[in-house]
C-alpha cells in the first residue's frame, strides 16, 4: 500500500512541469482580453454612472494626460474612461484600455494631483501586463491544487481554500511596487506634484481605520508603512520629472469635482 501511494506521488510530480507549463499556455492574451472585454460591458450595463458630468469630465481630463506620457503606441490605444457612480473606493485599467473610478475613490483622491497618482498606478498595471501574469499564477495555482489533490487523496476543494489565497489577491505585492514607481513617474510626467500621492495613501489610511484591513501578505495592495516607504524613496527622482515638466509649460488644468453626497 506504501510502495502504491509513494508510486503515485512520484508520478504526480513527474507530471507537475509539464501540467503546470500547458495550464499557462492555455491562459492566452487573447482569452484575457476577450474575458476583460465581457466583464468590462457587463459593469457598464448593471452600474449607473456618474449623474454629474463635470465629474466625468474631471476622471477623463486627469487620465488624458496621464495617458499622454506613454509610449506613442499605447497613448494611440483605444482608451475608455468611465466614472461608476458607486461608493467604494477603488479604480483600475484593464488590458483593453478601459479605465474605471468609482466616485467613492474622490472622497480620498480629493485633488487632481492625488487621483493622477490613483490612475497613473491603475494605468501602469495595464501596460505592463500585469493582468496576463495574474491570470497565468491563477491558471498555475488551479494545476497545482489538481495535481496535490491527486497525490494526497485531500479534496481539491480543501486544498483550493489555500490556493485562493493568492487567487483572490488582484495583483502581486511586488507588481503593485512596480506601478506605484510607474505611476509617479507617469503623473510627474503629465504635471501633476507626485507628493501627492504621500497625503493620498494617508487619506486611505484614515478610511481604512478602524474596519480591520487585512496584514499585508494577504491585502490586495502592500500595507500602508510598506507603500509610503516606497513612496517616500521614489519622490526625490519624481519631483525632478515634475520640475521638468513645469519648466516646459506642464501643468494639467482639470477642475477638481468632489464625489456626490451619499
Amino acid at each position: 500500500m506504501l510502495r502504491n501511494a509513494s508510486l503515485l506521488v512520484a508520478a504526480c510530480l513527474a507530471l507537475t512541469s509539464s501540467t503546470i507549463a500547458r495550464a499557462q499556455l492555455i491562459v492566452s492574451e487573447k482569452e484575457v482580453r476577450r474575458e476583460a472585454r465581457v466583464e468590462w460591458l457587463s459593469m457598464k450595463r448593471h452600474l449607473s454612472v456618474a449623474h454629474d458630468p463635470r465629474i466625468q469630465n474631471y476622471v477623463q481630463c486627469v487620465a488624458n494626460n496621464i495617458i499622454g506620457t506613454l509610449s506613442p503606441e499605447q497613448a494611440q490605444a483605444d482608451w475608455e474612461v468611465v466614472v461608476f457612480d458607486e461608493d467604494q473606493i477603488n479604480a483600475f485599467a484593464d488590458p483593453n484600455y478601459k479605465i474605471g473610478v468609482f466616485t467613492g475613490l474622490l472622497r480620498v483622491a480629493d485633488t487632481p494631483d492625488a487621483l493622477a497618482a490613483v490612475i497613473g498606478h491603475e494605468v501602469a498595471h495595464a501596460t505592463e501586463g500585469h493582468v496576463m501574469q495574474r491570470a497565468r499564477k491563477g491558471a498555475r495555482n488551479n494545476a497545482l491544487v489538481l495535481l496535490g489533490s491527486a497525490a494526497t487523496g485531500i479534496s481539491p476543494d480543501l486544498l483550493n481554500e489555500g490556493a485562493m489565497l493568492s487567487l483572490n489577491l488582484p495583483y502581486a505585492r511586488e507588481q503593485e511596487t512596480k506601478a506605484d514607481m510607474i505611476g509617479l513617474q507617469s503623473m510627474a510626467k503629465a504635471g501633476f506634484d507626485p507628493r501627492a500621492a504621500l497625503s493620498l495613501w494617508k487619506n486611505m489610511a484614515a478610511a481604512m481605520s478602524g474596519k480591520g484591513a487585512p496584514p499585508e501578505f494577504l491585502s490586495d495592495h502592500p500595507a500602508d508603512d510598506t507603500r509610503l516607504d516606497t513612496i517616500i524613496k521614489q519622490i526625490r527622482p519624481a519631483l525632478i520629472t515634475y520640475n521638468q515638466a513645469v519648466e516646459a509649460g506642464k501643468r494639467p488644468n482639470c477642475q477638481a469635482v468632489a464625489a456626490p453626497d451619499r
